[in-house]
C-alpha cells in the first residue's frame, strides 16, 4: 500500500519483464511502427526532389526555372535553396571564418542555426555538388533521426506512434529544414526519464536518468534551441521526486539538490557543445545569434505578430517591430510560468508534477507567441500528440490547418511572385495562408490547456519501476 500523498510504483504480478525491456509491444509491431515512418519519409524526400534538377547551373543550383518551381510546385524546402548564399556550396566549415555584416547578411560560412545544426549541414554537403546532392545527402544524414523517433515514442506510447510515423508534417516537412535530429533529442529524453536504459531501465535512480535527460536536452538546445524549455519541468519533476514522489531522498520532501543539478548537466552540455566554436570563431558563432534575433516578424515568418498588427507590421516600421521585440518574450515566459503553476496544482492534488503535459503546454506558448512561426516547426509538436492523451479532434484539426499553411503559404508566394492580384481576398491561396495562421493559432490556445489536463501516455501501469 502506498503512503498517503503517494503513487504506488509496485508493478504488478507478471509485468516486470515488460518493464525491463521497456516496451508493451512486440518487435514485430515496433519494426511495423518504423516501418511506416520510411515511408512517409521516403514520400517527404519525393515531394522535395520534384524541385531538384533536371539540370545545374556552374554553382550546382537546379535549372532552368527553380525560381518558378519552388514556389508554384509547392515543393521548397530551405535545404536545397540555402545550397547557395552561406558558402555550403564551397564545403566553408561553418563558423569559424564568419560573421554578419552591417545589412544583417551572413558571411564566410556564418549559418543562422546552433552549432550542431551547422556542423549537420556542412556534413550533409560534403560530398555534394550540387542543391539536389545537399538535399539528399541531408536527407541520409537526418532520416535515422526520425526512424529513431519512430521506435522510442512505439517503446514509449505504443501503436499511438503511428501518429507520428504516418502523419501528414512529415511528408511536408522531414527534409524541408534541418528538424528531425532536434525532435529525437526532445523524444529521447522524455524516454530516459521514463523508461531509462540497459538491463535496469527505469529502475535506475530518478536523478540519473535526469542527468541523461539533461544532457539530450543541452544537444537539443545546441540543435534549434526548443528543448531547453523542457529543462524547468524536468527540473519540478525531480524536485518532487517524480511519480508520486516515490524517488526522493531518503527523509527529503523536496529534492532541492537533485533540481539545481538537472539544470546544470543541461548548462554544462550546452557550454560543452558551444564553447569550442565560441574560442576558434567567435564572430561566425556569434552571428547566428545575432540573425535570429534581428530577424523580423514580417511576410516570411508566419507569425500572429504579422499579420495581427497589419499594416503596421511593415518591415520599415521600426518602432512596431521594436515592440513585437520585447512583448513576444515576455508574453512567451508569462505562458510558460503559467503553464509551471497550473503543472504544480497538480502536483499538489495528484501527487506527481505532469512534466511532459507542462512541456507540451510551454511549446504551445512557443509556437503562438514567438515572432517566427515558420511551417516545419508542425514536427516539434506532433510527438507531443503521441505522448499525451488529447482528444483525435485536436490531432485532425491541427493537421488541417498545418496542411493549409503548408501549401498556401508557397502557392501565395507563387502568385505574388507572377504579379497575380495576391491580397489575403483576392484568391484560395491568400484564404489558405489565414486558415493556416489563425487556425494554428487558436489551436495552440485550445491544445495549451488540453494538454495541461491531459495525462500521459507514458503513465501506464506495466511500466513503473519494479521497486519504489
Amino acid at each position: 500500500m502506498a503512503a498517503p500523498g503517494k503513487a504506488d510504483t509496485t508493478v504488478p504480478d507478471g509485468s516486470a519483464d515488460r518493464t525491463r525491456s521497456g516496451t508493451g509491444l512486440g518487435r514485430l509491431a515496433l519494426a511495423a511502427i518504423v516501418l511506416a515512418c520510411g515511408v512517409t519519409m521516403l514520400l517527404g524526400f519525393a515531394n522535395k526532389d520534384r524541385c531538384t534538377g533536371p539540370e545545374f547551373d556552374t554553382w550546382g543550383r537546379s535549372a532552368p526555372d527553380f525560381d518558378t518551381r519552388k514556389y508554384a510546385d509547392a515543393c521548397y524546402s530551405d535545404i536545397q535553396y540555402l545550397w547557395i548564399g552561406r558558402d555550403i556550396d564551397r564545403h566553408v566549415f561553418p563558423y569559424v571564418h564568419g560573421g554578419i555584416n552591417d545589412r544583417g547578411e551572413l558571411t564566410g560560412g556564418a549559418v543562422e542555426y546552433p552549432v550542431l545544426t551547422g556542423l549537420l549541414i556542412w556534413a550533409g554537403a560534403l560530398f555534394a555538388q550540387t542543391d539536389a546532392g545537399f538535399l539528399l545527402g541531408s536527407a541520409l544524414l537526418m532520416a535515422p533521426f526520425g526512424l529513431a523517433t519512430a521506435w522510442l515514442l512505439g517503446r514509449l506510447s505504443r501503436w499511438r506512434a503511428l501518429i507520428w510515423a504516418l502523419s501528414p508534417p512529415l511528408v511536408l516537412y522531414a527534409f524541408h529544414n534541418w528538424e528531425l535530429p532536434v525532435v529525437a533529442c526532445a523524444v529521447a529524453a522524455v524516454y530516459v526519464v521514463h523508461r531509462g536504459w540497459g538491463a535496469r531501465g527505469a529502475d535506475r535512480p530518478l536523478r540519473q536518468r535526469a542527468d541523461v535527460a539533461a544532457v539530450l536536452l543541452g544537444l537539443g538546445f545546441a540543435f534549434k534551441i526548443y528543448p531547453a524549455i523542457f529543462v524547468l519541468p524536468l527540473m519540478l519533476y525531480v524536485l518532487t521526486g517524480g511519480r508520486g514522489g516515490a524517488e526522493l531522498p531518503e527523509g527529503k520532501t523536496r529534492d532541492v539538490a537533485g533540481m539545481v543539478r538537472t539544470a546544470l548537466v543541461s548548462i554544462g552540455t550546452v557550454v560543452a557543445v558551444n564553447v569550442p566554436f565560441a574560442v576558434f570563431g567567435f564572430q561566425g558563432w556569434l552571428a547566428s545569434f545575432l540573425f535570429q534575433g534581428q530577424r523580423k516578424a514580417d511576410i516570411t515568418s508566419n507569425s500572429i505578430w504579422f499579420w495581427a498588427l497589419r499594416p503596421d507590421s511593415n518591415p520599415d516600421n521600426g518602432v512596431v517591430h521594436a515592440l513585437i521585440g520585447v512583448a513576444s518574450p515576455v508574453l512567451m515566459f508569462a505562458s510558460f510560468g503559467a503553464a509551471c503553476l497550473y503543472g504544480w496544482t497538480r502536483y499538489q492534488r495528484e501527487g506527481t508534477f505532469p512534466w511532459i503535459a507542462v512541456s507540451a503546454a510551454m511549446l504551445c506558448g512557443f509556437l503562438l507567441l514567438h515572432k517566427v512561426h515558420s511551417p516545419q516547426y508542425a514536427l516539434w509538436l506532433v510527438p507531443m500528440f503521441v505522448l499525451m492523451r488529447v482528444k483525435w479532434g485536436w490531432i485532425a484539426a491541427y493537421f488541417v490547418a498545418d496542411l493549409a499553411m503548408g501549401l498556401g503559404i508557397f502557392l501565395w508566394f507563387a502568385d505574388i511572385a507572377a504579379t497575380q492580384p495576391a491580397g489575403i481576398y483576392d484568391g484560395f491561396t491568400g484564404q489558405a495562408v489565414m486558415i493556416g495562421v489563425w487556425g494554428r493559432a487558436a489551436l495552440l490556445v485550445g491544445l495549451f490547456f488540453a494538454f495541461l489536463v491531459n495525462r500521459s501516455t507514458v503513465d501506464d501501469e506495466e511500466f513503473l519501476p519494479a521497486k519504489a
